[in-house]
């Protein structure tokens, strides 16, 4: 999270992902860095236990949104 939002500060778009669980520590960080309106995306929580065809699947599932994300940018 902070790495994106590091380097969308310095003109470098990024797409940030976290667990579902996560959204709120995000939002929070997001917050405290100054940038409360950052846009990252969550994926399904739990992810440690996936297989590597499970992870696979998800990443080709978010693709599209990530691709979304670093094409519009943050506003």
């Amino acid at each position: 999270m902070l790495d994106g939002i590091v380097f969308e500060k310095v003109g470098i778009p990024a797409a940030s992902i976290v667990t579902d669980v996560f959204e709120g520590t995000g939002r929070a960080m997001a917050v405290s860095w100054g940038v409360p309106n950052y846009k990252f995306l969550a994926l399904p929580h739990p992810i440690a236990n996936l297989t590597d065809a499970q992870l696979e699947q998800r990443a080709r599932e978010i693709t599209p949104e990530v691709v979304k994300l670093l094409l519009q940018g943050q506003d």
